[in-house]
């Protein structure tokens, strides 16, 4: 097999670049504090985008074309709790008023995993123990982190969200 060396470096680059976002949006996350300074974590999924979603961005001018709108975007969501370990999901943990994330997963979709192999371009050690982990030893990456807030914590975390939103008049925007 040929390899076009530029076409593979432009490859490797756009994967690498693909780092700073995540990273980005982490920080992006953890200096909102959602749960004011309480460490939470960051749950990370692709979900796939509609076509009025992506007729949508289209018309945005991001795009010069409707083929170079994306089929999947990442849903970024905060939780005090630590969801189940599933394929194609990323899971962080971060500490507000910090830079500090704590990387807890990364799984890949399965028919991308062989990627990230040791020797491969893509190889990834944290990527690649994950991906382990999920198929032998699925309990570790579920348990709770040492740092976890308690239920009581968590309910009372959640009781004064409620009780700011109900203070926070309702607003209809069309």
């Amino acid at each position: 097999m040929k390899l076009n060396r530029l076409e593979t470096h432009d490859r490797f680059e756009h994967f690498t670049k693909q780092n700073f976002d995540i990273s980005a949006c982490c920080q992006d996350l953890i200096d909102k504090r959602p749960f004011g300074d309480s460490p939470f974590y960051i749950f990370a999924h692709s979900r796939t985008i509609g076509m009025d979603e992506k007729f949508k961005l289209f018309l945005s001018g991001r795009y010069k074309s409707m083929e170079e709108v994306p089929d999947k975007t990442i849903i970024w969501q905060p939780r005090l709790t630590k969801p189940k370990a599933q394929e194609n999901s990323m899971l962080f943990k971060g500490y507000p008023g910090t830079d500090n994330v704590k990387v807890i997963w990364i799984i890949p979709q399965r028919e991308l995993w062989g990627q990230y192999a040791q020797g491969k371009i893509t190889e990834n050690n944290t990527v690649s123990e994950s991906i382990y982990n999920f198929q032998n030893n699925k309990d570790l990456l579920e348990r709770p982190e040492d740092d976890d807030l308690s239920e009581s914590e968590i309910d009372a975390i959640y009781r004064n969200i409620s009780l700011s939103a109900k203070k926070t008049p309702f607003k209809l925007v069309t």
